[in-house]
């Protein structure tokens, strides 16, 4: 058998020429390094690999029409075999390819690896980078849940506030004025072929960079990059300090992957996949759409922007952002490397995860959101110390007629409008009863919904609460 194998290898090596592709490339040679220091972008070629697998699997019986997208998920996840395992995995295979694509860029600019000669491969990094987002994003809306359609329908919305563009960017998002099945045919297009195409290009691009201009060298304080000659000195680098590709990188590579890998199998057997949260419904007003995680802190920027900056900012910051990760190599390619001599590229770092961090934490308590699934007030934390069956009354108005949606008393309720759990001290009836009629803010008026005995229930039960 083991004659057997060897000659339909030897047949296959002498037509196709399999040896003398791969050979080149095992014996490359690359700088001495630590064995974890380079291997998160292996890390997320390994995730990406894994989502083009699970993806292919689940479209064989996902079906992307507006009648039956939804349907379909809910037979993957509960009736097909290993269905809900299989979209657990592609879930966490696009959470960890996010987290890796981060922290290798992270890693990339720490070190300066940007630098001449390799000014191409981080920006063909940055155009992954926001591929892999636009990707997780496309991802969302072909739940067809009510949560993927809603917060598809905020991002179009903020989209669509653009001056001048933004109606026409909108449109091109989800195909027209408003969402429907051709949403669906176009997030699909985006997100099943589009995307891939142009992930499997820079992916081709930035391998082919890896090779040309060599994986950069761990840095070292004092040795700066020089353009006039710096390929020189690699060269010479190599050949004396240089270690073939195999197995010196490649050990360290796929043992790394397989620990991801593992790791996300691992979540995805214990957690299985998000659960849907309903077919969408145009007609549900209370609603409030959770993105996932790694969209959170996008919505959270936009949520907490003031007003009067929101469309400039909109227009001007995902630009700005782009442009200036993209001319990070061209205003500094040469010089110093190391970290130690580079302390405010540490410092930017710290600050951009600071930042991104906390932005993740208050998106997922969504602040600014009403919170629809609270429950009514229990009767022991309502204070009435004469019984008073207005003040009752009061307490069951306040939740029936979504005031509790917005505004928290004793630790229930939403945190979109001030805390009222001790509002008796600071404002009398008649002041209650005016900010009730009249609103203001974010705050409806409610006068025309409440009738006169209903506003004198709720201003008794506010006023009680001291």
């Amino acid at each position: 058998m083991k004659k057997i194998l060897k000659k339909i290898w030897a047949w296959l090596d002498d037509r196709i020429g399999i040896t003398g592709l791969l050979k080149p490339l095992l014996n490359h040679k690359i700088p001495p390094r630590k064995l974890w220091s380079y291997v998160f972008g292996s890390g997320t070629l390994f995730c990406f690999l894994l989502q083009v697998i699970t993806g292919v699997s689940l479209s064989l019986l996902y079906q992307p029409s507006s009648n039956n997208a939804y349907q379909s998920l809910e037979f993957i996840t509960n009736k097909a075999k290993f269905g809900n395992v299989l979209r657990g995995i592609h879930y966490f295979g696009a959470s960890g390819m996010i987290i890796l694509v981060g922290v290798h860029m992270m890693r990339v600019y720490i070190t300066a690896s940007y630098k001449f000669p390799r000014e191409m491969n981080w920006i063909s990094g940055v155009f992954l980078l926001l591929l892999t987002i636009f990707m997780g994003f496309t991802g969302q809306l072909l739940r067809w849940d009510s949560n993927g359609v809603w917060s598809s329908v905020v991002a179009a919305e903020q989209l669509g506030r653009i001056p001048l563009v933004g109606k026409y960017m909108a449109r091109l998002l989800i195909g027209g004025d408003t969402i429907g099945g051709q949403s669906l045919s176009r997030f699909y297009s985006y997100h099943v072929f589009i995307i891939p195409a142009l992930m499997f290009t820079f992916i081709g691009l930035h391998l082919y960079l890896v090779l040309r201009n060599g994986i950069s060298e761990p840095p070292k304080a004092g040795r700066l990059v020089d353009p006039a000659t710096y390929r020189q000195w690699y060269k010479i680098f190599l050949k004396e300090k240089g270690v073939p590709f195999w197995p010196n990188a490649v050990i360290g590579d796929v043992l790394f992957s397989s620990v991801i890998i593992m790791i996300i199998l691992g979540l995805a057997f214990i957690f299985g996949a998000p659960a849907l949260t309903g077919p969408p419904d145009p007609s549900m007003v209370h609603t409030s759409p959770h993105p996932d995680w790694y969209m959170l802190p996008f919505f959270a920027l936009f949520a907490l922007m003031p007003k009067r900056i929101e469309s400039i900012a909109m227009m001007l910051g995902p630009v700005l952002t782009v442009v200036g990760l993209l001319a990070i190599p061209f205003l500094s390619n040469k010089g110093e490397r190391s970290p130690l001599k580079r302390p405010w590229s540490m410092f930017g770092v710290i600050i951009v995860l600071v930042f991104v961090t906390s932005l993740l934490v208050l998106g997922l308590k969504a602040p600014w959101s009403p919170k629809f699934e609270t429950k009514a007030l229990p009767l022991a934390v309502i204070k009435n110390s004469h019984g008073d069956t207005s003040v009752a009354h009061g307490a069951n108005l306040f939740y029936v007629k979504g005031c509790q949606y917005c505004h928290t008393m004793h630790d229930y309720g939403g945190k979109a409008g001030p805390n009222l759990t001790n509002v008796g001290n600071r404002l009398s009836k008649d002041e209650l009863a005016i900010r009730i009629v009249n609103g203001g803010g974010n705050m409806p008026a409610y006068g025309s919904i409440l009738n006169k005995n209903e506003l004198s229930n709720l201003v008794a039960f506010l006023a009680a609460q001291k």
